[in-house]
């Protein structure tokens, strides 16, 4: 039996996967939770095989919550399941330690197939993105210039993206401010931009193309 946590901050969604997965012969939802440090908390107390969780959190972001993961609690899986373009966010989730990525389009057999994919080991994404990797191909120019990002710099865009200021995004991810601003500089010169007000336009704009 497949212990898994889901997380995300709209109880529709987690009340919705709670009972799509209420008959499944080998899923047990031992958890729902609304946050990235609810996260956190729970696998501490509680055991997991592997959480299903958005990114977009209030408290403590996705790609966040990944890294603590991938360090305190390795044997934890993670599946990131978000609303945001896969050929986006989905190679820095990977990255950061996620096993496997999906998109809230998805039917939940697709999901079951991605919960057992990771469960045996291996790494899920949608056969467009893996054949878009295999041939080092980009439908999306969007993509293109995500991948190209650390980690570490993907976390930062995102928090500057959501309105964090300099202070929240360096206590989040337990950085000091000086390294937030250096970050926020290479950004700015990646997207041949001079202020903040253009770099989060112009992310937002590179996400929708």
């Amino acid at each position: 039996m497949i212990n898994l946590l889901i997380a995300d901050n709209h109880p529709i969604t987690r009340k919705g996967l709670e009972v799509l997965f209420s008959a499944s012969p080998n899923i047990n939802i031992v958890g729902s939770v609304d946050d990235g440090e609810a996260i956190l908390e729970f696998v501490k107390k509680n055991p997991v095989d592997i959480i299903l969780t958005e990114t977009d959190f209030p408290k403590l972001n996705g790609l966040t919550v990944l890294r603590y993961l991938k360090n305190d609690y390795p044997d934890i899986k993670t599946i990131i399941f978000s609303a945001q373009p896969e050929e986006v966010y989905a190679i820095n989730a990977i990255k950061a330690g996620a096993a496997g990525y999906l998109n809230k389009s998805v039917n939940v057999i697709t999901i079951n197939e991605a919960i057992m994919k990771v469960h045996d080991g291996g790494i899920y994404l949608s056969n467009d993105l893996t054949q878009q990797l295999a041939f080092g191909s980009r439908v999306n120019k969007g993509g293109a210039f995500y991948k190209k990002l650390s980690t570490r710099e993907s976390e930062v865009l995102k928090l500057l993206t959501i309105g964090k200021k300099n202070k929240e995004i360096s206590k989040e991810l337990d950085i000091n401010e000086k390294t937030v601003s250096t970050y926020k500089a290479r950004l700015m010169r990646k997207l041949k931009v001079t202020n903040l007000v253009d770099l989060v336009n112009q992310a937002k704009l590179t996400q929708e193309l």
